[in-house]
Order: C-alpha cells, then sequence, then structure tokens
C-alpha cells in the first residue's frame, strides 16, 4: 500500500507518523508539557526552539518504528499548515520542503508531491484510524457526520456533508473548553495542564458523592437559547473565580474537590446539549469525536448515552495518543486528500496559516 509520512508541529508537540491509509504504522511524539508547566501555559518561543530540537528525530524514529524500507513505498509528504502557533507551524512545514527536495525522496525523477493539512480536519479524521482487533471505521463510516471537536484551542460542531467538505455549524465565541480547563485549574491552584487534573478531581468527587450528599457549585448554563449551537467558556470561568474569591482559605480547601466536579460538569453540559441541539437540527447519520478533550473518560461517557438516545453510532480516536496533536491523524487525513489529488502545486510557496478554518 503507498505510504504517507506526516508531520505536525501545531503548538506543544513535534510529532511525525507513518500511514498506510487508515493504518498507523508510527506515531512518534515528543511533548513539550514539562517545559512550559511554569508558565501556565504554551510559551511560544520555547516552543518553536523544543520543536527545532525534535523535529529530526521524530521523524527518523517515525520511519525506524513503521518498520518497512519507505522509500521504496512512500508516495507523498503531509504537513499541518494550521490553525496553531505560528512559530511552531513553520518548523514543521520546513521540514516537510526538505524532505520533498531529498534526492532520497525522488522517484522516477518527480519528487514526492506535499499534502497540506488542516489540524482539525485531522482531529475529524483520527476518529477512523485503525485498530488492529477491530473491524476498520470506515466499513461503516456513514455521511453526513456530524464532528465535535474538543480541544485547547477550540471547540467546534462541524457537518461533514463528504471528504472535504465542511460547514461549521457552532463554535466557541471565546474560550475553548480544553483552554478553560485549564484556566480554572489555575484559580483552583492545581498546576497546567488543567484538564487532567480536574477530571481526576472530578472522579473523586462523583465517588464521594455516591457514599453520601455533596455541596456542589452550581453554574448559570451558558447560551441556553436552543437556536444557538455556538459555545462559550469564559462566563463559566468569571463565575467560578467569583465563588473562590468569596470564599476563605479553609473553605476553598474543604471545597476544591466539589468545586472541580461542578466546574467539569457545567463544561460537559454544554457539550453535550449543544452536540444534541446539532443532532435534531442537522440529523446526522453518526457521530465523531476528537481533539485532547476527547481523552475525558466521563464526556466519552455522556457521549455515548447521547448517541445511544439519537440511535447514532459513535466514532472516537481508538487510543489516547491519536486524542492529542498527533501527525498519525495528519496523515490519515492526507490519505483521503491523496485519493482526490489534492497536492500542493508548488511546496516552495507553502506558509503556515495559524487561523486556518475548516
Amino acid at each position: 500500500m503507498p505510504l504517507i509520512l506526516a508531520i505536525d508541529t501545531s503548538c506543544d508537540e513535534t510529532s511525525a507518523a507513518v500511514t498506510d491509509g487508515t493504518k498507523v504504522l508510527s506515531n512518534v511524539i515528543s511533548s513539550q508539557v514539562d517545559l512550559h508547566k511554569k508558565y501556565g501555559g504554551v510559551y511560544p518561543a520555547l516552543a518553536k526552539r523544543a520543536h527545532e530540537e525534535k523535529i529530526d528525530f521524530v521523524v527518523k524514529e517515525a520511519i525506524r518504528r513503521a518498520s518497512k524500507k519507505i522509500h521504496a513505498d512512500l508516495v507523498a509528504i503531509a504537513v499541518t499548515q494550521g490553525p496553531g502557533l505560528a512559530i511552531a507551524l513553520e518548523v514543521g512545514i520546513k521540514k516537510a520542503k526538505e524532505i520533498c527536495g531529498n534526492p532520497l525522496a525522488i522517484r522516477e525523477n518527480h519528487r514526492l508531491p506535499l499534502i497540506a493539512i488542516n489540524h482539525l480536519e485531522g482531529h475529524i479524521y483520527s476518529c477512523l484510524a485503525e485498530k488492529s482487533s477491530l473491524p476498520p471505521p470506515t466499513s461503516h463510516f456513514q455521511l453526513p457526520a456530524l464532528c465535535l471537536l474538543v480541544s485547547g484551542g477550540h471547540t467546534e460542531l462541524v457537518l461533514m456533508k463528504d471528504h472535504g467538505k465542511y460547514e461549521v455549524v457552532g463554535q466557541t465565541l471565546d474560550d475553548a473548553c480544553g483552554e478553560a480547563l485549564d484556566k480554572a485549574a489555575k484559580i483552583l491552584k492545581l498546576g497546567y495542564p488543567g484538564g487532567p487534573i480536574i477530571e481526576k478531581l472530578a472522579e473523586q468527587a462523583n465517588r464521594a458523592c455516591k457514599e453520601r450528599p455533596c455541596r456542589l457549585a452550581k453554574f448559570n448554563p451558558p447560551l441556553p437559547q436552543k437556536s444557538n449551537l455556538n459555545f462559550s467558556y469564559s462566563g463559566l470561568k468569571t463565575q467560578l473565580l467569583y465563588l473562590v474569591e468569596k470564599m476563605s482559605a479553609e473553605e476553598f480547601n474543604k471545597s476544591l474537590i466539589p468545586l472541580a466536579y461542578s466546574f467539569q460538569e457545567a463544561c460537559f453540559e454544554q457539550i453535550t446539549r449543544k452536540t444534541s441541539q446539532a443532532i435534531k437540527v442537522y440529523q446526522p447519520k453518526m457521530l465523531l469525536c476528537g481533539g485532547g478533550v476527547i481523552a475525558n473518560k466521563y464526556l466519552r461517557k455522556l457521549l455515548r448515552r447521547l448517541a445511544r438516545q439519537n440511535n447514532l453510532s459513535v466514532l472516537f480516536p481508538p487510543n489516547k495518543n491519536l486524542t492529542t496533536d498527533n501527525a498519525a491523524m495528519i496523515g490519515i487525513a492526507a490519505h483521503f486528500k491523496y485519493q482526490r489529488g489534492k497536492f500542493v502545486k508548488n511546496p516552495e510557496t507553502l506558509d503556515r496559516e495559524p487561523r486556518l478554518s475548516l
């Protein structure tokens, strides 16, 4: 089968992968989380430097782990063009251009084609990655599909009408869900990244509340209008801040776990409510869920329940490494573009697009 070497440097993970259609032969990810912890978020100049230090390693390691002489079967190079952090995106694009121009990447006197991928499209196609023990997701893939993208930078509902044909039907008006969880964790003095920490505390609260009633915080649900499919998270964050500011140190310590639980509930209530409304309006044939926050087990449980209630099948990325930023999802998305012959006409002119939309 034709192989694609994919690269992603959209934010704070340096990643390269080799894909064979929807099969992931290798997916190497070098995370920068530890580098950015003290800043409470991604520090751009540091991110770029780390990408430059790791890009050669992840590419070579992805090729090695693929366990094939990929130069013989390689048909294209794929790279994230945007959206993302501008100075981070340029590192991956530069490397992709370099590989396309390498004599080892020339077959029959033609340079390998370059495929530019929208990072959000990658998150959608992460749901189609094959898992060895199960039938390929493409065997029961149906269109139109409603795509829910929940990450640190994006919270969107996208109607996928066909491969490469999308309509954004709902998006955040301010903070993304993952960003709100990070900011909430900062308010609660929990550290960075916030999502996984809040998830663990919410699990503790859930167990405790089963044993005895818990005094939980109440948040006003944002954008309650049924016709509005957009999201808003800045108001939830502000409500949490005001709650914490009114507490004494002793009350804060006692309330920490219930606050984390209540905030996560409020974040996910909005997601399930808006997704439910979008299903009623657009009547999709299935639900695709991607992005870093989709790794949250409780959110997956809520979305599975929602899918059952609407007689829909639902697909998630098959493992956690495919929910965060990674190159494998870029390679899978590139496979479908390769089939349609969607290549960059002049690779040398390809430039980053940090605000690229679907």
